[in-house]
């Protein structure tokens, strides 16, 4: 909201040009007395002290009196210029594998010890802040899918949430792909009043737990009018996994500061992925660097735009009773003043 002081009528301030012309047709100010003097010297002296004391005075309150009552007639007032937003949002719902090959330092910078869940959140965070318009929601999945965030306008709340999160958080290991593209599509057909449904699965993985396969999950989001874009991420070629802590998600060094390697993963087979994205007229994306996993969002951001109508409209604060009062305030004192301390006896 933007405020500013503005005149109604602001060529009403062009009567203060006038002020001057009336001082000056006013000629002598004050008048000169009338009593009776012994001595012509006794009655000059105060006749012009009469008019220096009583005329100038007066005239003055004169003058701002009237100023103010041209300020007041020309309507001053303050104009608030607001704007209302009104979007026919998209429903969005994100889908992040947190199982535990998303610890690997494949798409880290060289010499940067940045996780694939490290990067992934990054770049989620940032889709997030750019669609404000939007309701989105979070499910993480391991070998179960976790709600982390149902469908909110609440970002600041969505991306606490998501801090929250770590490689760990789940117990359950595996990778349940189909289960969580499910409940999301449940989730986002919960919503009656969705002008479009969106579910973007991240993924480093294959589908090895679970009750529903991934091929029906995204034939059930489908039917239900949800697209489903498929991320999928990692180097082809197998990586090793550092160790790490389940109950933080830190990586555990040795002594010397080197990283504890564990295990070593194959690359995922991608192709369900997809299908996935083809039964509902979306697109599959591959990702092996941070880069190019914010390019697949910022594309996807492309895709799904939030139809968004501005409103625009000005109300206005009415100032004119100030600068009026003020006049009948002046006025007041001064014919106070011209009956009492400066009153001129005939």
């Amino acid at each position: 909201m933007n405020t500013s002081f503005e005149f109604q009528f602001p060529w009403g301030l062009v009567l203060l040009a006038l002020l001057p012309v009336y001082a000056f047709l006013r000629g002598r100010v004050g008048k000169h007395s009338a009593l009776l003097f012994s001595s012509a010297d006794i009655a000059r002296a105060a006749g012009a002290t009469a008019r220096a004391a009583a005329g100038r005075l007066l005239l003055f309150l004169r003058l701002l009196t009237v100023a103010l009552l041209v300020v007041a007639l020309a309507g001053p007032r303050f104009a608030n210029d607001r704007t209302e937003t009104q979007s026919s949002g998209i429903d969005i719902m994100l889908v992040l594998d947190l199982s535990w090959s998303m610890i690997a330092l494949d798409m880290a910078p060289p010499s940067q010890r940045v996780t694939r869940f490290d990067i992934a959140s990054d770049v989620i965070k940032d889709f997030i802040r750019k669609r404000p318009g939007d309701r989105i929601g979070l499910i993480a999945f391991s070998a179960v899918p976790y709600l982390a965030s149902p469908l909110t306008l609440n970002h600041d709340w969505l991306i606490e949430n998501l801090n929250r999160l770590h490689v760990g958080t789940i117990k359950e290991l595996g990778t349940a792909i189909g289960d969580a593209t499910a409940a999301g599509a449940k989730r986002l057909t919960a919503q009656k009043d969705s002008k479009s449904r969106v579910i973007i699965l991240l993924t480093d993985g294959d589908n090895n737990r679970g009750e529903i396969d991934p091929i029906p999950a995204a034939q059930l989001a489908a039917a239900l009018g949800a697209k489903v874009y498929t991320i999928g991420i990692g180097i082809d070629k197998p990586c090793q996994l550092p160790n790490f802590d389940p109950g933080t998600g830190k990586l555990l060094l040795e002594p010397d500061g080197s990283i504890k390697w564990t295990m070593t993963i194959q690359p995922a087979n991608y192709d369900v992925l997809g299908r996935m994205a083809a039964l509902s007229n979306a697109r599959f994306y591959r990702a092996t660097s941070q880069r190019a996993l914010q390019s697949i969002y910022d594309d996807i951001d492309r895709l799904e735009k939030t139809e968004v109508t501005l409103r625009r409209y000005t109300t206005y604060t009415p100032l004119f009773q100030w600068p009026l009062l003020a006049a009948l305030g002046l006025l007041a004192l001064e014919l106070l003043l011209a009956n009492t301390r400066y009153r001129r006896v005939p």
